[in-house]
């Protein structure tokens, strides 16, 4: 037996991951969706991660996108390969260990993503507001160092949290309602007092995690917007913009799909609403990064015509 059961508690070596849906009209339309967004998102965050090798293109900023695309490639993979092996294989199940493993590492890239965003929009606010010294302050070591700082924290962040639910004892369920291990869906399962993990989530997963990068983020556009509307000339004006478009396009399309996912009222969670919202968030923001700052970033098209020809 892989489960003991006693008074309806059940100690889990395996869980069994419900998947988008259950309907078995959707799950072939599903499994094409999915994999189309993951492949569009792999050969995506390649071509970027190839054209930041080219020198024209060895500056901060694609330094930092190196490694954005980095982390999106990392957390679509973690996040929906399970979907696809489930339709070819059809076993949904997943040890214990498995999905502990797979709930730390999500956690640890998504923590990434949005630290990494944070240090491109400190990077944006130098660039225009203090563009004579652009090159002193955002030199190679500034740059290694913002981005250690954002693996290290991000690798960090995730450790209590985690070490907490891999804790837990006994499940009221085997089955999480999600399509992949996730803290909240785990949460949701689990017989054991939970308090202590909803105010350790709420206290570093809301404040050090989301609030104090959305502020740290956006805070800059304030003073870049400033600066921007100080510039006399039109054609200055559009310029200045234009460098940091891309990135606040990026931010807030994934700060958007966050407070829609984990601000959504939970009388709506019966509609699987925010399973799908979790999916956009793994799967189609990764896949439209780089589509945002290649279609719209000169550099980057001159670069990639000049691999293609």
């Amino acid at each position: 037996m892989a489960i003991n059961i006693n008074l309806n508690q059940t100690t889990a070596r395996y869980f069994i991951i419900k998947g988008i849906s259950e309907n078995p009209i959707l799950q072939i339309p599903i499994f094409l969706l999915v994999l189309l967004m993951y492949i569009t998102t792999l050969s995506g965050n390649m071509t970027i991660l190839i054209a930041c090798r080219h020198p024209l293109l060895h500056t901060p900023m694609y330094f930092f996108l190196g490694n954005l695309s980095i982390v999106d490639i990392s957390c679509s993979t973690i996040s929906l390969h399970k979907i696809l092996i489930n339709f070819i294989t059809g076993d949904k199940s997943v040890t214990f260990l498995q999905c502990m493993i797979q709930m730390y590492m999500f956690g640890s890239f998504a923590g990434h993503e949005l630290l990494i965003l944070t240090a491109m929009s400190y990077d944006r606010y130098v660039a225009i507001c203090n563009p004579l010294h652009y090159h002193m302050v955002m030199n190679r070591r500034m740059c290694m160092t913002l981005a250690f700082a954002c693996w290290i924290m991000g690798f960090f962040q995730v450790l209590p949290p985690c070490g907490i639910v891999f804790s837990y004892t006994c499940y009221s369920s085997i089955e999480i309602n999600h399509f992949f291990c996730d803290i909240v869906p785990l949460m949701k399962i689990s017989c054991n007092d939970t308090y202590v993990l909803e105010m350790l989530f709420f206290i570093e997963g809301i404040f050090p995690l989301i609030l104090t990068p959305f502020v740290i983020t956006f805070v800059p556009y304030i003073f870049i917007i400033s600066s921007i509307l100080k510039i006399s000339s039109s054609t200055g004006r559009r310029k200045a913009f234009y460098t940091c478009s891309s990135h606040l396009t990026v931010v807030t399309m994934l700060y958007t799909t966050l407070a829609s996912q984990y601000l959504t009222p939970n009388v709506l969670s019966t509609l699987n609403l925010k399973k799908v919202l979790s999916l956009f968030n793994t799967a189609a923001v990764p896949m439209l990064n780089p589509l945002i700052y290649s279609l719209k970033n000169k550099d980057v098209k001159r670069v990639l015509k000049t691999l293609l020809t």
